[in-house]
């Protein structure tokens, strides 16, 4: 089962940093979109806030219609236990194996949860030879798709994926992104990525949407990318250093 995402007029501010400026963005249930722009653009205030782990200002954020905005306790507690979450950094417990990451938010006894921990492994191509290794003797690749597992193993309604593909090589990048693809559409779960690397965005979306500055400046089907006929798109999908997105440097 997924769940869709309505924001309205969303606004975050930290003390006279306005990171969030009114954003409005709608994501289906059961569609993957990414959300691209570059770093301190608001992308990761934007996820905390839907998580209800940062109040936002003003705005609503509706989960299924369900309001969501001020929920505390149970009621919070519940709304967060729909999301499953992959961190940039995978952020897998280095004192724990690799199958208690993954079954650590699942209840059970330790041979059904060992046993649902490598159910999911297999589900990110990792056999069951890796469940009782340390992250650390894992490569980087294969701790992001420990991470993954992790992510699913609950079998969320919502999956949040913060730069899935930073720090890997171009190959194990695309390995993940098709595993992503895969495993939403398989699991038939909403997702929303954020990212600044075009080629997951283009592997990984249904739909994209840009935030810069604080708001949606632009959102279409994946497709329309290389022809959004929106400047900030345009500059930020081809890397240009010139455009409307102004850099600030330092000069000596």
């Amino acid at each position: 089962m997924s769940a869709d995402i309505t924001l309205a007029g969303v606004r975050k501010q930290f003390g006279r940093k306005v990171v969030l400026d009114g954003v409005d963005l709608t994501v289906a249930a059961g569609e993957s979109m990414v959300i691209i722009g570059g770093s301190g653009t608001g992308k990761s205030v934007m996820i905390k806030c839907i998580l209800g782990l940062i109040r936002p200002d003003a705005g609503s954020i509706r989960v299924d219609g369900v309001e969501t905005v001020g929920l505390r306790g149970k009621a919070l507690a519940a709304h967060q236990s729909r999301f499953g979450m992959l961190f940039q950094g995978g952020a897998l417990f280095d004192s724990l194996p690799v199958w208690r990451n993954i079954a650590f938010a699942l209840a059970g006894n330790a041979a059904s949860r060992r046993a649902a921990a490598i159910d999911n492994l297999a589900r990110v191509g990792l056999g069951a030879d890796v469940a009782d290794l340390r992250p650390s003797e894992l490569s980087g690749g294969m701790q992001k798709r420990v991470a993954l597992a992790r992510a699913i193993a609950a079998r969320p309604e919502i999956l949040f994926f913060d730069e899935p593909t930073t720090g890997l090589d171009p190959i194990m990048a695309d390995v993940i992104n098709d595993l992503i693809r895969t495993l939403v559409t398989d699991l038939k779960i909403t997702a929303l990525t954020i990212t600044h690397d075009m080629a997951s965005a283009r592997k990984i979306a249904d739909r994209v949407a840009m935030l810069y500055q604080g708001r949606i400046v632009w959102h279409g089907p994946r497709g329309d990318l290389d022809t959004s006929g929106n400047a900030f798109v345009d500059q930020f999908v081809h890397g240009r250093a010139d455009g409307p997105i102004k850099m600030p440097v330092r000069t000596l």
